[in-house]
């Protein structure tokens, strides 16, 4: 059996960091599957999802800081030349990161740790309307 859902998220850019786990549930509920695979999918190129714990410190500076020293946002990037614009290190950043995630579902429920959320980290310069795209695999 295959159940595929999608949801949008408002984003502010600039490394935004969003918990999705919520929203991802919901589809997983809706499903009915109670064990497979789930495959989170955000559609664009200057995002991208993984997994953390989903507290202040990660959420508001480290992860950022993180990103910042990896592909820094000032540095000189030839896709802003060819395309006249200021997103080369988002491009980079979600290249790293990648924009699926799969989790496994056991008995109905994803299998994320007490405190492991999902999360979608935006790039990009500007705020944005995300789609994400759920997808569960199993019975």
């Amino acid at each position: 059996m295959t159940h595929a859902d999608r949801f949008q998220i408002a984003t502010q850019g600039n490394t935004q960091i969003v918990d999705v786990t919520a929203p991802v549930v919901r589809v997983l509920g809706a499903s009915g599957i109670q064990q497979g695979l789930l495959v989170v999918f955000v559609v664009g190129s200057t995002a991208g999802l993984t997994t953390t714990e989903a507290e202040p410190g990660l959420m508001t500076h480290d992860l950022k800081a993180f990103f910042e020293r990896v592909a820094p946002e000032g540095a000189n990037y030839q896709h802003e030349a060819t395309w006249n614009d200021d997103n080369g290190h988002a491009h980079v950043r979600a290249a790293l990161l990648g924009p699926s995630l799969t989790v496994p579902v056991v008995a109905g429920r994803l299998t994320l740790g007490t405190w492991q959320q999902i999360v979608l980290l935006d790039f990009d310069t500007r705020p944005r309307q995300r789609e994400v795209v759920v997808q569960i695999v199993g019975e």
